[in-house]
């Protein structure tokens, strides 16, 4: 799936055109979240995959949707997480503000704060409230069926955003904007064999378990070391739940566990600054004396990168809102919505991290 340098920069080029032309068509913690969004206008989607030879995919007639024009439309927004992590701030930002800009008649947000059976009544209320349209940031990747029975139930389409869902495509829910969590995770392998030259002892610090993001992070990453890096040995792999306290805890841990590590991989940027608290605790030097390559590309992650205390960062784009709301006038336009719609992702390093702050989020 790794394209040439020149070929990525051209599809991705074709896609801002094509993006442009449906707009005309009309179709955590965090130290500093004061700007958590970032720069939208350098940091925004872009999508990557699906090719033309994709399929008819699902249209309002196979969903059995009803027509609805969004501007005098009630829609849901559900996020899954408590918004401490800039991810989620920026993500729920992104959906109120092309929201605003759509001219949505009504925009209802839940947040599930981590709790499945606090995601599942949140839709199932907002269902109740005249939810016309879903846009859902699944917190796990199963479990979700009652909630997406509910929404059938009333012919409610649901778009999933950032994580995928074991679920039927076109029946339980509509298709799946998100990134590539498995080539992100080979990216990140390659960085860190760059940084570490091939050799030595990697800790990986994974996220939450349930979902399909630490999952496919974790296999990219594990297969390209494997097959690339022969001399660099994946020596512990414990979970961090996504959260910079417990990747601070973690690393703490494998500081004593497991002293002579070399190289951190966290799968969020959150547990690599928790990383980054730990080892300068420890009296060690983060970016130096340990590598770490992490994935999300929040500003607190690319300042830390720019000052040399991470070795790179993966982009995992939060920005959803415009392309979630273009593909439900597509969709609502009659066109067919492919099941799975793949963002591309950017890859800070020592060299542009300073220069790419602006579009960090």
């Amino acid at each position: 799936m790794t394209l040439p340098q020149r070929s990525r920069t051209l599809a991705v080029a074709c896609v801002v055109a094509a993006t442009a032309a449906l707009a005309l068509s009309g179709c955590a913690k965090s130290e500093t979240t004061d700007n958590a969004g970032g720069d939208s206008s350098q940091g925004a989607q872009t999508v990557q995959t699906p090719s033309a030879s994709a399929g008819p995919g699902c249209t309002l007639t196979t969903y059995g949707a009803p027509k609805l024009d969004l501007k005098n439309a009630v829609v849901g927004f559900s996020q899954s997480e408590k918004e401490a992590n800039p991810f989620r701030i920026a993500e729920t930002q992104s959906i109120k503000d092309e929201a605003a800009k759509v001219g949505v008649k009504k925009l209802l947000t839940t947040n599930a704060q981590s709790q499945l059976s606090k995601q599942i009544s949140d839709i199932q209320d907002m269902l109740a409230q005249g939810a016309q349209f879903l846009i859902v940031a699944p917190l796990n990747s199963d479990g979700l069926e009652p909630a997406f029975q509910a929404a059938a139930a009333k012919k409610v389409p649901v778009l999933t955003i950032d994580r995928k869902v074991n679920a039927s495509a076109c029946k339980d829910y509509l298709a799946f904007l998100g990134s590539d969590f498995v080539e992100q995770g080979k990216r990140a392998a390659d960085a860190m064999i760059k940084a570490t030259g091939g050799k030595g002892k990697v800790a990986i610090l994974l996220g939450s378990s349930g979902n399909s993001v630490t999952t496919d992070r974790t296999k990219g990453f594990v297969d390209q070391v494997k097959a690339q890096a022969p001399g660099l040995e994946i020596v512990a792999q414990q979970t961090g739940e996504f959260a910079r306290d417990k990747g601070q805890q973690v690393m703490e841990q494998l500081i004593q566990s497991t002293p002579d590590i070399t190289a951190v991989y966290a799968e969020n940027d959150e547990m690599a600054l928790g990383a980054v608290t730990a080892l300068k605790a420890a009296g060690k030097a983060p970016g130096k004396d340990i590598k770490i390559v992490s994935i999300d590309g929040t500003r607190n992650a690319v300042q830390a990168l720019a000052n040399g205390e991470l070795n790179a960062v993966i982009e995992s784009n939060p920005r959803f809102g415009p392309l979630a709301f273009a593909t439900a006038q597509k969709f609502y336009s009659g066109e067919g919505i492919p099941e799975d719609v793949i963002i591309s992702d950017r890859a800070y390093d020592p060299a542009n991290a300073k220069s790419s702050l602006g579009g960090a989020y």
